[in-house]
């Protein structure tokens, strides 16, 4: 968990950065600490730090991609480069502070290729990944709490699925409530085309959750997933038109005064922080993209003991010391507790640190995928943070405040709403690939 949550400070500092490089006083700054060397422009015209956002994130990047090949094929902290992955901070942040100052001796023609086409591309895999763990998170809820009630018949899990469920179809009412108030005015044809579009797909989406064909091929199907769905999904959609300009007066947001730039400096420490623990939970998922194949990831606390009969040599000390543990066990010597402290007592051994090693039997997540996923990320806080950002009119730069972002919001939804319907439709498409 410390190693993980390490990689998303480092990205949350790295996001932050980037917004700061769009302002005017950052630009200023980092030309001067450069003795007025770099002179970032794009297209002849100063932009105030396009080029140096594109830099800062293909620095970031360009550390995971190494550590994503470096890292490829390990399987358990037996193998030597997995310290790479848990340690090492001090020369990894180094390597990356180093990548970072490199990236400006690279012409600036590089970056703006690269933030045109190929950070794109990244950015939008990024965001469809982030949907379908979405819909794989609602469907894991729901028949978490299901296999809870079946399994203890406990009537705190029913009120915990029933009252989320009801809270979440409440929230998604409200908002959209909300948004035909404040941002449905007069004029607004595209709120309220995108608000209206969202309420009938999240009416049809939860009516087929429900139907009896559905529910005959794929039983834990249910209100629950589709209330969380439903929830994003306008969250999405009132993000959307709650971020977009107004020059056609649709969003009495950003006319409000006083405390807008202490609202857009908050609204981009939210949205780095929403980013970097969205990035942490998709890397850790790999199971969720269908990474379930021979190599099977080991949960916290599992070990490699499967039964008590000796067939082969001892090749090590430990081994020698669990067999000899596991007879006297057998032969009522000792409790049968004695083997669990043994197994701790090995894996703190084994840990240089002097903590559990918790991976010993397999590691928890695909390295590589894990590091290949926050390279994605890195492309989304540059695409987010450079699309048609006016630089002009802006002291303090908003995230995401463009209809480029709005509407990047708004098709995600639709897109979620999509994925989780074919969830729900493909096994009665195909009854012979699901074995509900």
């Amino acid at each position: 968990m410390a190693t993980r949550i390490a990689y998303a400070f480092i990205l949350l500092v790295n996001s932050i950065i980037s917004w700061l490089m769009l302002t005017p006083w950052a630009l200023k700054k980092l030309e001067h600490l450069t003795l007025d060397y770099v002179n970032i422009s794009c297209q002849g015209k100063q932009c105030y730090g396009y080029v140096a956002v594109q830099r800062v994130n293909w620095a970031l990047g360009l550390f995971h991609f190494f550590l994503a090949v470096l890292l490829l094929g390990v399987k358990s902290s037996r193998d030597g480069r997995a310290s790479l992955q848990n340690g090492y901070w001090g020369p990894k942040v180094l390597v990356w502070l180093a990548f970072v100052v490199l990236t400006f001796f690279i012409p600036e023609t590089f970056f703006q290729v690269w933030g045109q086409y190929i950070a794109l591309v990244g950015a939008m895999l990024f965001l469809l990944l982030g949907l379908i763990l979405l819909v794989d998170l609602a469907h894991t809820w729901a028949e978490f709490c299901l296999e809870k009630i079946e399994n203890t018949d406990s009537r705190g899990w029913r009120a915990l699925l029933i009252g989320s469920t009801l809270g979440m179809f409440t929230a998604s009412f409200a908002m959209t409530i909300l948004m035909y108030i404040f941002f449905a005015a007069s004029g607004c044809a595209m709120n309220q085309a995108a608000i209206t579009i969202n309420l009938i797909v999240l009416l049809i989406i939860t009516t087929i959750s429900v139907h009896p064909t559905v529910q005959e091929y794929n039983p834990k199907a249910g209100l629950a997933q589709a209330a969380m769905v439903a929830v994003y999904c306008t969250y999405l959609t009132m993000s959307a038109v709650s971020m977009e300009p107004d020059d056609r007066h649709c969003n009495p947001l950003v006319r409000a005064t006083g405390t807008r730039t202490a609202s857009t400096v908050l609204g981009a420490i939210v949205t780095m922080l929403t980013i970097a623990y969205t990035t942490t939970r998709a890397a850790t998922q790999g199971i969720a993209l269908g990474n379930n194949g021979s190599h099977a990831y080991s949960k916290v606390g599992d070990e490699e003991v499967e039964h008590g009969l000796v067939d082969q040599q001892p090749s090590s000390r430990r081994q020698m010391r669990a067999e000899a543990l596991r007879a006297a066990v057998d032969a009522g010597s000792l409790p049968a507790n004695a083997l669990d402290d043994s197994d701790d007592d090995d894996d703190e051994s084994e840990d240089g640190r002097g903590g559990k090693d918790d991976e010993r039997g397999g590691t928890q997540y695909n390295y590589s995928l894990f590091h290949f996923i926050f390279l994605l990320a890195t492309t989304w806080v540059a695409t987010l943070l450079t699309q048609n950002i006016d630089f002009e009119n802006e002291a303090v730069a908003t995230v995401g405040r463009t209809y480029w972002a709005s509407w990047v919001k708004i098709v995600s939804a639709w897109i979620c709403y999509v994925i989780y319907g074919w969830t729900l439709l493909a096994p009665v498409m195909m009854p012979g690939r699901f074995g509900y």
